[in-house]
Protein backbone atom coordinates (compact mmCIF):
# COMPACT_ATOMS: atom_id res chain seq x y z
CA UNK A 1 0.00 0.00 0.00
CA UNK A 2 1.28 3.47 -0.90
CA UNK A 3 1.32 6.45 1.24
CA UNK A 4 0.26 9.19 -0.97
CA UNK A 5 0.35 9.82 -4.95
CA UNK A 6 2.96 8.32 -7.04
CA UNK A 7 5.27 10.52 -8.75
CA UNK A 8 7.72 8.31 -10.58
CA UNK A 9 5.07 7.34 -13.09
CA UNK A 10 5.03 11.13 -14.40
CA UNK A 11 5.83 13.95 -13.43
CA UNK A 12 2.18 15.54 -13.37
CA UNK A 13 -0.87 14.10 -12.18
CA UNK A 14 -4.44 15.09 -12.54
CA UNK A 15 -6.31 16.85 -9.60
CA UNK A 16 -9.76 17.03 -9.71
CA UNK A 17 -11.26 19.92 -7.12
CA UNK A 18 -14.22 18.93 -5.19
CA UNK A 19 -16.33 21.65 -3.25
CA UNK A 20 -16.00 19.18 0.57
CA UNK A 21 -19.44 20.65 1.65
CA UNK A 22 -21.34 20.60 -1.60
CA UNK A 23 -19.61 18.02 -3.71
CA UNK A 24 -19.84 20.05 -6.75
CA UNK A 25 -17.14 19.43 -9.19
CA UNK A 26 -14.86 22.77 -9.52
CA UNK A 27 -12.17 22.10 -11.78
CA UNK A 28 -9.45 19.98 -12.53
CA UNK A 29 -5.55 20.36 -12.82
CA UNK A 30 -2.34 19.75 -12.64
CA UNK A 31 -0.24 19.15 -9.64
CA UNK A 32 3.51 18.05 -9.57
CA UNK A 33 5.74 16.94 -6.57
CA UNK A 34 6.59 20.10 -5.32
CA UNK A 35 2.70 21.25 -5.65
CA UNK A 36 1.48 18.45 -3.94
CA UNK A 37 3.97 19.03 -0.83
CA UNK A 38 2.99 22.63 -0.57
CA UNK A 39 -0.24 22.09 -0.60
CA UNK A 40 -0.31 19.93 2.54
CA UNK A 41 2.26 21.94 4.12
CA UNK A 42 0.20 25.42 3.55
CA UNK A 43 -3.38 24.29 3.83
CA UNK A 44 -3.90 26.36 0.32
CA UNK A 45 -3.98 23.93 -2.83
CA UNK A 46 -1.07 24.72 -5.24
CA UNK A 47 -1.07 23.27 -8.69
CA UNK A 48 1.34 23.47 -11.52
CA UNK A 49 0.35 25.47 -14.02
CA UNK A 50 1.53 23.78 -17.79
CA UNK A 51 1.11 26.94 -19.39
CA UNK A 52 3.26 29.35 -17.34
CA UNK A 53 5.37 26.33 -16.68
CA UNK A 54 5.72 27.23 -13.00
CA UNK A 55 3.65 26.33 -9.67
CA UNK A 56 0.14 28.35 -9.57
CA UNK A 57 -0.91 29.15 -5.66
CA UNK A 58 -4.93 29.17 -6.68
CA UNK A 59 -6.09 32.38 -5.45
CA UNK A 60 -3.01 34.28 -6.37
CA UNK A 61 -4.27 37.33 -8.75
CA UNK A 62 -8.20 36.70 -8.25
CA UNK A 63 -7.94 36.22 -4.28
CA UNK A 64 -10.69 32.47 -4.60
CA UNK A 65 -8.32 30.69 -3.06
CA UNK A 66 -9.09 27.41 -2.08
CA UNK A 67 -8.62 25.79 1.49
CA UNK A 68 -7.39 21.94 1.56
CA UNK A 69 -9.81 20.03 3.31
CA UNK A 70 -8.88 16.19 2.37
CA UNK A 71 -6.76 14.66 -0.48
CA UNK A 72 -7.67 11.30 -1.95
CA UNK A 73 -5.85 9.17 -4.36
CA UNK A 74 -6.43 6.43 -6.56
CA UNK A 75 -5.96 2.77 -6.70
CA UNK A 76 -2.92 3.68 -9.16
CA UNK A 77 -2.10 6.47 -7.21
CA UNK A 78 -1.99 8.69 -10.20
CA UNK A 79 -4.74 10.77 -9.46
CA UNK A 80 -6.26 12.93 -6.51
CA UNK A 81 -9.48 13.83 -5.61
CA UNK A 82 -9.10 17.11 -3.43
CA UNK A 83 -11.74 18.50 -1.35
CA UNK A 84 -11.52 22.33 -0.74
CA UNK A 85 -12.90 25.24 0.12
CA UNK A 86 -13.42 27.41 -2.06
CA UNK A 87 -13.03 30.94 -0.94
CA UNK A 88 -14.63 33.70 -3.49
CA UNK A 89 -17.27 31.57 -4.36
CA UNK A 90 -15.83 30.82 -7.48
CA UNK A 91 -12.76 28.11 -8.92
CA UNK A 92 -12.69 29.18 -12.86
CA UNK A 93 -10.87 32.15 -14.41
CA UNK A 94 -13.91 32.99 -16.25
CA UNK A 95 -15.35 33.78 -13.42
CA UNK A 96 -18.18 30.97 -13.02
CA UNK A 97 -17.97 28.81 -9.65
CA UNK A 98 -17.61 25.64 -11.69
CA UNK A 99 -14.74 25.61 -14.29
CA UNK A 100 -17.44 22.89 -15.58
CA UNK A 101 -20.41 25.27 -16.35
CA UNK A 102 -21.22 24.16 -20.17
CA UNK A 103 -23.52 21.34 -20.74
CA UNK A 104 -23.42 19.60 -23.91
CA UNK A 105 -26.75 18.23 -25.01
CA UNK A 106 -25.70 14.66 -26.78
CA UNK A 107 -28.93 14.28 -28.53
CA UNK A 108 -28.26 17.56 -30.16
CA UNK A 109 -24.96 19.14 -30.00
CA UNK A 110 -26.28 22.60 -28.51
CA UNK A 111 -24.24 23.92 -25.54
CA UNK A 112 -25.80 25.80 -22.88
CA UNK A 113 -24.33 27.73 -19.84
CA UNK A 114 -25.31 27.03 -16.31
CA UNK A 115 -24.98 28.99 -13.56
CA UNK A 116 -24.05 32.82 -13.51
CA UNK A 117 -20.73 34.26 -13.66
CA UNK A 118 -19.57 34.95 -9.58
CA UNK A 119 -16.59 38.34 -11.01
CA UNK A 120 -16.17 39.72 -14.24
CA UNK A 121 -12.57 38.34 -15.47
CA UNK A 122 -11.39 41.66 -16.65
CA UNK A 123 -11.98 43.24 -13.60
CA UNK A 124 -9.89 40.80 -11.73
CA UNK A 125 -7.29 39.77 -14.13
CA UNK A 126 -7.17 42.50 -16.54
CA UNK A 127 -7.47 42.74 -20.63
CA UNK A 128 -5.27 39.21 -21.56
Amino acid sequence: MTNGPDFSKTELIPAIAQDADTGDVLMMAWMNEEAYRETLSSGRVVYYSRSRKKLWRKGEESGNVQELRAIYFDCDADTLLVKVHQIGGAACHEGYRSCFFRRLDPATGNVTVEGERVFDPSQVYGKK
